[in-house]
């Protein structure tokens, strides 16, 4: 009997991608704002592997990690001013880059099925996702997409939730792929798949204890990873 290209798939309907550390890497350009945002309220820069640490939080969240323990609120805040000015600012400037993770066009280009819808869940702004798939050229190839904006942000389950109720899949029908331990914790939390990328920002360790139940060390390898899954620590 031949397999539909669901069933190819393990039977997933949804796959929900990371952004950045997963498909972009923009890991200078977020070390470069944090350093201007922290400079603009007179404290010393977080060092790029803080940083790296913290990608895929919301500002809110990242702020509280990166700062000293006794700043005041009102610098919070400012911080998070400052740190969207200069991303924004970046993107102005003539030749902006953010690469693509080598295989990355290609990987989407092959997951873009008739009975699979793809996603992005990511800690960036909307206007940040709408920047870099049109500069990348791949703003038709996500039919949901989740960010700050509009839910809360990772660890929690929401955006994954919601990108579920936008196409119809249910838990078992959705994989989560992501760099981080936050990716890895959204996914369960939902009900959802977790397979970790090792070429992002958080280290294998970080992925498997937060859940990742399948480690992706090329972009070429997710398909075999996700024909072959199997779902560790479950009932099914």
């Amino acid at each position: 009997m031949k397999l539909t290209l669901v069933e190819r798939l393990h039977g997933f309907r949804l796959i929900i991608f990371d952004m950045d550390g997963t498909l972009v890497d923009s890991q200078h350009h977020i070390v470069s704002a944090m350093g201007e945002a922290f400079g603009g309220v007179g404290l010393p820069p977080p060092d790029g592997e803080a940083v790296r640490q913290i990608v895929g939080l919301t500002l809110e969240d990242a702020f509280l990690r990166l700062a000293p323990a006794d700043t005041p609120l009102s610098v919070h805040q400012e911080l998070q001013v400052l740190f969207k000015r200069a991303a924004i600012a970046q993107r102005d400037v003539p030749g902006y880059q953010e690469p693509l993770y080598e295989g990355a066009r290609e990987i989407i280009h092959q997951l873009d099925l008739p009975d699979v819808c793809l996603g992005i869940a990511t800690g960036r702004p909307r206007r940040g996702v709408d920047f870099s798939l049109a500069l990348h050229k791949l703003e038709n190839r996500f039919v949901t997409i989740q960010t700050v904006d509009s839910n809360p942000g990772k660890p929690h389950p929401g955006m994954v939730q919601q990108a579920m109720a936008e196409t119809g899949a249910d838990p078992e029908e959705t994989v989560v792929i992501g760099d981080t331990s936050y990716d890895m914790m959204m996914a369960r939390a939902a009900g959802a798949a977790a397979i970790g990328v090792t070429w992002g920002y958080h280290a294998e360790e970080a992925l498997l204890s937060a859940g990742a139940q399948a480690l992706a060390r090329e972009m070429a390898a997710l398909p075999a990873i996700l024909a072959g899954f199997r779902r560790i620590g479950s009932c099914a």
